[in-house]
């Protein structure tokens, strides 16, 4: 007989057996309550169809046995007391089979000790499959034969993994390029994804898609697009209001709604490849998804140029988790220890207020994606209600509400922006699964059956762009707990015009404009002003460039001054989660006044590696322990060096066209039409020939009398073009220069030996590669110069110190260092050193000069010297060595990393550029602070 099955109620049901019997052991004295049991969970009464220590004559040698539980035509069960070897049960439960009748022979075999089981088909064969008591629930459809209904097995039931959302990025791109796209072709592929997971959560009968699928339409494929498009409907309509005459395989699909299928879409065309495509992907395991899946699909069916101009990643959890942990998830996590740990009413009181409050908090993602930060963080706050109700519920008590009803957290409680459609619906479909897995994981526990469907609940997430929706509209602020995410990367030199325009719209409120800031930037001053009225807290990940340069300058003091944030927390920079090219950072912020006691400042030892936490009294800007006076300050651009001996400057900007510039090969065919030119070139040191090797050559025409050349008409030929570029162009101040053609627009060549500075350097290399040069060289605009300089500053400059300086405080170009004059070197504090202590650091320098001139580096360039993969082992050394005399000549300890040598030289600048700013200042603003406290409390 064939008994209708509720499989969501069976394995619930499955769930509270388990959690019942978990201490279960004993074969005499537990075996037929177990197995009462267990046969109720399908609504079965085991006297009906099956008995125990059935007597088996006919055994081996003549004996005979009895078998622990029988139910003829069907099943064998041996079972043995707890730890006892059940390969000996199986050979025992065999001897049993062998010896049965052909009418009552089983097709399965059970052996099981309670909490490990063993389940085989005799007409498959195999192994079997072997699972533990709590995983009963996973597998209680493979028992389908006890209802008399078919066990379906198939090959592949992997959990959905990158593997099988490529099958879905393939399916995408072959029916786009079909000529089936855009929206319908995305809302098509958002339906099959949770059509996929209803498959194997219990949404349905499991497999019942993939089996309709394989059995129900055509190996070529030509009726899968009309199956689909019938589905779709079926699944938007009550089963009250469907066609009565409905084929019986789609009147058994349950009534979705939620508008995931109210839209009616063209069908596409599928063929066998296609057909075999989306088979293959439903026989894998959707029931646990991971929110890694949605991204893998997002990114698989965006295409690169498309997120590139967007700006667009998606999150690994790990990445999420070092926002939302120091956001909100660790604080709730203590709070309700800190509850637990109380007695009596006090704990019941606070369990149920702080379940109430986590039903209030709100979540807001304005630059969702596919909704990774979403997911994680509903599966955590739905993981953690489950906790907080069993505390008030403990599992195996009768509840007077239904859990289903005593669970309060919600979707509805999560709000996102997302300016692509296809993400936009992956998001709202994700946290829909997520709400799915919670009800089954809450049902579990009491032995219910949560209903998801209808879908009745939704997640607000809008289509749009986040930069031109009114953020209240979607969730207005004074309702607002959290602001979160992880906005879009795009430099500003990758922006594109709207981007650039959207920037300058928004920096126009606070009088400025977009400057060199990313575009990341613009959702941290769209989310300071969103929540400039509301205790909301705010933590974006970003790129590292907005704590560094220039950047600091033309962002924070906006969000320390106008919008009165405070940071919290940071994670300082660290490589992306499988993407070690990407370095990142996150800021977590709060209205000041409402920042919390404690700051956590997290710095990484190794980008890739784990983080180390300290608790500063504040964080500043640059991600840096601060204090109170001044966690709010940035280093600006100066005109002059606040501590340097002697002036930077950059090189020479010659502006013309290319006509007095020579590589080797233009240089040689110039001196085969003109010889005479030859005493009129001179070295030309740019940024690149500088570090990777190579020669060029200018025409040094400036200081010449003009009999130098005129009687060189391939020369003068130069100098006229020279004179017409300079004409032609729109910039006055060149058309001025075009009557001056022999000079410079900037003309900084020195006159004796000068140290070269590159403007711009791999952000790989440990050292910007610096070294000496003479006249008649000429610096161009891509160095800077350092007239006169000697072994000390050479040593200061190329130092850990300096370098450290330079990461932090320096602007970058693309992602290299850029090497500033006004911001980098004239801002940097040097040390103070008696003549020993100048006389070896100097000893040091030379021998990083020295390393560099060995016989097997010589022909080395500064690039190969530097390369960080292969830096010649005495070169390394080398450096060191003047790096630990340099760091001591600021701290006799030295430091212990970069973070400590960016911190003690913040302090130093502070002191410098405002000596009011300096320890003695702050300690007697303590001292005053406290006497005028003193002076109040007097009665």
């Amino acid at each position: 007989m064939r008994v209708a099955i509720n499989w969501n109620e069976v394995r619930a049901k499955a769930a509270a057996f388990s959690e019942r019997h978990k201490a279960a052991h004993y074969e005499k004295g537990e075996t037929q309550t177990f197995y009462n049991e267990f046969f109720a969970l399908f609504g079965i009464d085991r006297k009906q169809v099956a008995v125990y220590e059935q007597r088996v004559r006919n055994l081996p040698g003549d004996r005979q046995g009895f078998i622990d539980l029988f139910m003829p035509g069907t099943l064998i069960v041996e079972q043995k007391s707890a730890g006892l070897d059940l390969r000996k049960a199986n050979d025992q439960a065999l001897n049993y089979y062998e010896a049965l009748p052909a009418g009552i022979k089983p097709r399965y075999i059970l052996t099981c000790d309670f909490q490990n089981w063993h389940l085989i088909d005799l007409e498959r064969g195999g192994d079997g499959l072997r699972f533990t008591l709590p995983e009963l629930k996973k597998h209680i459809t493979n028992f389908a034969f006890i209802t008399g209904n078919e066990v379906r097995q198939f090959k592949n039931q992997k959990p959905a993994n990158p593997k099988a959302t490529e099958l879905l990025t393939k399916l995408h791109k072959q029916l786009a390029e079909d000529g089936y796209s855009g929206h319908k072709l995305q809302l098509l592929l958002v339906r099959i994804l949770f059509c996929l997971f209803a498959d194997d959560t219990g949404i349905w009968d499991k497999d019942r898609l993939l089996i309709d699928l394989q059995e129900r339409t055509q190996p070529d494929g030509s009726d899968l697009g009309g199956f689909l498009t019938q589905l779709f409907q079926v699944l938007d309509t009550p089963q009250a209001e469907r066609q009565t005459g409905l084929p019986d395989h789609l009147r058994q699909y349950p009534h979705i709604n939620g508008k995931l299928f109210e839209e009616r879409i063209d069908g596409a065309s599928f063929n066998n490849a296609l057909r075999d495509v989306l088979i293959d992907a439903s026989a894998f395991n959707w029931g646990e998804v991971s929110p890694a899946i949605f991204g893998a699909l997002f990114e698989g069916v965006i295409d690169k140029v498309t997120r590139r101009a967007q700006g667009a990643h998606y999150t690994p959890e790990e990445a999420i988790f070092r926002v939302i942990g120091p956001l909100f998830l660790e604080d709730l996590l203590d709070e309700f220890a800190a509850i637990k740990a109380r007695a009596g009413d006090a704990r019941a009181k606070g369990l149920a207020a702080f379940h109430e409050k986590l039903a209030s908090l709100t979540f807001f993602d304005p630059a969702c994606g596919a909704g990774n930060f979403l997911v994680v963080t509903y599966r955590e706050l739905r993981e953690l209600e489950r906790q907080v109700i069993e505390e008030l519920h403990p599992p195996g008590t009768r509840l007077a509400l239904g859990a289903a009803e005593i669970s309060k957290v919600s979707v509805e409680q999560f709000y996102g922006i997302e300016i692509d459609e296809f993400p936009s619906q992956i998001a709202q479909v994700a946290l829909w699964m997520t709400d799915h897995i919670a009800n089954v994981n809450l049902g579990n526990v009491y032995g219910e059956h949560i209903p998801s469907i209808p879908l009745v609940h939704a997640p607000h997430i809008r289509c749009g762009d986040a930069l031109e929706v009114d953020w209240n509209a979607v969730l207005p602020a004074e309702r607002c707990s959290y602001v979160f995410g992880n906005p879009p990367f795009v430099g500003q030199s990758y922006q594109s015009l709207a981007q650039r325009l959207q920037m300058k719209a928004i920096l126009k409120r606070y009088g400025k404009s977009a400057g060199s800031l990313d575009y990341v930037a613009a959702w941290y001053l769209k989310a300071g002003d969103y929540l400039r009225k509301s205790e909301g807290r705010i933590a974006f990940v970003a790129t590292n460039s907005i704590t560094q340069g220039e950047q600091v300058t033309q962002l924070w003091p906006h969000l320390f001054g106008k919008h009165d944030l405070e940071i919290s927390f940071a994670h300082r920079t660290f490589a992306w989660p499988g993407r070690a090219n990407v370095h990142c950072i996150i800021v977590g912020m709060d209205r000041r006044g409402n920042e919390p006691q404690k700051k956590r400042l997290f710095s990484y030892v190794t980008l890739g590696g784990e983080p180390i936490e300290t608790h500063p009294d504040a964080i500043a800007a640059y991600l840096i322990a601060a204090d109170e006076d001044t966690r709010h300050n940035v280093v600006t651009d100066r005109r002059t060096p606040i501590g340097a001996p002697r002036p930077m400057r950059m090189g020479s900007k010659i502006v013309d066209g290319g006509n007095y510039i020579f590589d080797g090969a233009k240089r040689a065919s110039f001196l085969l039409e003109e010889p005479k030119a030859e005493r009129l070139l001179a070295p030309l040191i740019g940024s690149k020939e500088f570090i990777q090797g190579g020669a060029r050559w200018i025409l040094n025409l400036q200081d010449r009398p003009i009999t130098d050349w005129r009687g060189l008409p391939a020369v003068a030929e130069r100098v006229r073009r020279v004179r017409k570029f300079r004409e032609a162009s729109k910039k006055a101040g060149t058309k001025k220069l075009a009557e001056t053609p022999l000079a410079f627009e900037v003309d900084t060549r020195p006159s004796v030996p000068y140290l070269v500075v590159p403007e711009v350097s791999s952000e790989r290399r440990a050292y910007v590669p610096m070294a000496w040069a003479e006249p008649p060289s000429v610096p161009t605009n891509l160095v800077q110069t350092l007239t006169g300089a000697t072994l000390y500053d050479f040593a200061i400059l190329t130092s850990a110190m300096h370098m450290a300086w330079l990461r932090q405080i320096g602007g970058r170009l693309k992602s290299d260092y850029r090497y500033s004059i006004g911001l980098v070197y004239n801002t940097f504090a040097w040390p103070e050193a008696g003549p020993a202590q100048r006389a070896k650091i100097e000893a040091l320098a030379q021998a990083v000069l020295d390393a560099r001139a060995m016989d097997k580096n010589a022909s080395a360039t500064l690039a190969d010297l530097y390369d960080p993969d292969f830096m010649p082992p005495e070169l390394r050394k080398a450096h060191r060595e003047l790096d630990a005399a340099v760091d001591k000549l600021y701290n006799p300890r030295g430091f212990a990393d970069e973070r400590a040598r960016v911190e003690h030289l913040f302090k130093l600048y502070e002191r410098l550029v405002d000596p009011l700013t300096g320890d003695g200042a702050r300690q007697n603003a303590r001292v005053n602070r406290k006497a005028a406290r003193s002076k109040r409390a007097v009665p």
